[in-house]
């Protein structure tokens, strides 16, 4: 198994896994006993969801088979961890080599930190029984709420979240001083604390905004339906159902999201677009950005969350791999010529841009100006300009504006018509260093959408310097993943039949995930550096299949590469890899010998 990123945990765990983490060398010892059966053998890798034990075959031949219960004490350095375990697989002749699952149904402490709260189980109990009784329910799993309690010996409190609930307790202790903050953090606002997710009516937008924060949604949306008002949450690019209100609810809710918003609520025939910006407990704000839209069953609107945690948007952190990152970094410490994020609408374009233009700010003092639609982070060192149509702030004016301004680094939220295309062009020209966003289904199709807008071949050869083609798939959850080898079906879906039988991994579930098994999302990248050969070949008319070829022979991996590489690793899985990279786009039907 790959180690898992790290991960706050409590001592001594947090030591022992950097240790393991931070140190390739090190080597653990582990004990085992099972079924009357102990032996020691030696950790080959370990992470927070599982471990590789090497044992001598007449140590445990035979005897455990997979999915047998035992328990793993860690000796690491000073310390030793007990898990419970069961087996996953077997593998080996003299020496065997075993994979082991933590099971998380029993109880260990848990770091709160690292476990995703559901507003759905922990706004339903009052605020005053969260503190009396020291519990928090925190997520669904397997029927049952798993539910974080500093005394396992309350059976009050653990009845009380029970009845509130509706269903079977499944405790797990925590460090009451943390449980305690975290609790004051979900109820800290007594008026929002009182209303539950039942009672979330009319005139509680504020208690809805404050659940999609708490459950990291990016997105709420608020459906009309014939049977009343569907609210949905986008987590991690999955839609999950969250409440359905009466359909009484849907006019006043309305009004006051445009109310919120600045819209005009006696419009309910056209479209509109607004913000406002929330105060969360403890002191935290959101920007939420507001669409709504007419539809058969009246208004609905969408309202996205834009609270980004800035200090964490770096290139590493998105999933690039070290190549890549070399890669981009070389682009990125170019003095002028133009760097295109592509792929379709929603796939990370400007959060990849973002992690650029603060990765130049690290290296070097620059004046950086971005144009977006909306501002969506606020990166200190970037002059950012909101893009309004209505005030006739378009992209292509605020460009030439921005072009009187000395800029060094230019981010163009997006690359949608010719003029602005011609502008950009023309700042990289002239010695300025573009990063744009392109819509195209690949890294070659980038070249060709430019020349669709009427940009000369001769002056993309000069300019372009690397397309960076992305998606986003759902991260595995490193707690519960479990490895399974790739089907040859699936290997063939990638058109990378060599790649059957080779070790990937599936989704699990497990409290750490809320038991989806995914956890976050990363990126799947294909870097498109256009050097002498390949912009020789732009300059002379070449077609996109011609520079995808001159890609692969010159050993640039397409995005199923990638998502190869990340299948392997463990990084994400089968399922989240289809429903976001398809194989047949140009270029991808190249397979690597």
């Amino acid at each position: 198994m790959t180690p898992a990123e790290p991960t706050a945990r409590t001592t001594p765990t947090r030591e022992a896994r950097q240790s393991l983490r931070w140190t390739p060398a090190f080597v653990a010892v582990v004990e085992l006993r099972g079924d009357g059966v102990r032996a020691r053998g030696e950790v080959v890798d370990l992470s927070d969801g599982g471990a590789s034990v090497r044992f001598l075959a007449d140590a445990i031949h035979g005897t455990l088979g997979v999915g047998a219960r035992v328990v793993l004490d860690l000796h690491i350095r000073a310390s030793v961890i007990e898990r419970v375990a069961r087996i996953a697989w077997v593998r080996g002749a003299r020496e065997l080599e075993v994979g082991f699952v933590f099971d998380a149904t029993d109880p260990i402490t848990l770091d709160l930190a690292s476990v995703p709260i559901d507003p759905r189980q922990a706004l339903r109990i009052p605020t005053a029984v969260a503190l009396r009784r020291r519990v928090l329910p925190l997520c669904e799993w397997n029927g049952h709420v798993v539910t974080a309690c500093a005394d396992l010996g309350d059976p009050l409190g653990l009845e009380a979240v029970a009845r509130a609930l509706g269903r079977p307790v499944l405790p797990q202790p925590v460090d009451a001083a943390q449980l305690a903050r975290t609790i004051m953090t979900v109820h800290g606002d007594p008026r929002l604390a009182a209303q539950t997710v039942e009672t979330a009516q009319v005139g509680q937008l504020d208690s809805l905004v404050y659940a999609a924060w708490l459950r990291r949604a990016s997105d709420l949306h608020v459906c009309p339906e014939r049977d009343g008002v569907h609210l949905l949450l986008r987590v991690d690019g999955e839609l999950e159902p969250f409440d359905v209100l009466p359909a009484d609810a849907h006019a006043e809710l309305l009004s006051r999201i445009k109310v919120q918003a600045g819209m005009d609520i006696a419009e309910r025939r056209a479209p509109q677009d607004g913000r406002f910006t929330q105060e969360l407990p403890g002191g935290q704000r959101v920007d939420v950005r507001v669409a709504t839209l007419p539809t058969n069953h009246g208004e609905r609107a969408t309202l996205r969350l834009l609270a980004i945690d800035a200090d964490s948007l770096t290139l590493a952190n998105l999933g690039m791999s070290e190549t890549d990152l070399r890669r981009c970094g070389d682009s990125l410490r170019r003095p002028h010529g133009m760097i295109l994020a592509t792929g379709p609408t929603g796939c990370g374009k400007t959060t990849t841009l973002f992690a650029a233009l603060r990765a130049i700010i690290a290296e070097r003092r620059v004046n950086a100006i971005a144009l977006q639609e909306p501002v969506e982070y606020d990166i200190p060192g970037v002059s950012q300009v909101e893009i309004d149509t209505s005030q006739k702030i378009s992209f292509a004016s605020a460009l030439r504006s921005i072009m009187r301004h000395d800029p060094d680094v230019i981010m163009i939220g997006e690359i949608r018509d010719a003029e602005t295309a011609s502008i950009a062009i023309k700042a990289a020209l002239t010695g300025h260093l573009v990063l744009a966003t392109l819509h195209t289904n690949s890294a070659a199709s980038a070249i060709t959408r430019l020349v669709d807008m009427g940009v000369e071949r001769y002056l993309i050869a000069a300019t372009l310097r690397l397309v960076v083609a992305q998606r986003l798939v759902r991260r595995l959850c490193p707690y519960c993943r479990r490895e399974e080898p790739l089907s040859s079906d699936a290997a063939q879906l990638l058109r990378r039949p060599q790649a059957a039988g080779s070790r990937a991994f599936a989704a699990r579930g497990c409290v750490f995930c809320s038991g989806r098994g995914f956890r976050g999302r990363l990126g799947l990248f294909e870097l498109l550096e256009l050097d002498g050969e390949l912009c020789d070949r732009v300059r002379d008319g070449a077609h996109e299949a011609d520079v995808e070829r001159a890609a692969r022979a010159k050993g640039v991996p397409a995005l199923a590469d990638d998502a190869l590489a990340k299948l392997q690793s463990g990084a994400t899985a089968v399922a989240p890899v289809f429903e976001a990279v398809d194989p047949w786009v140009p270029g991808a039907d190249v397979t690597h010998a």
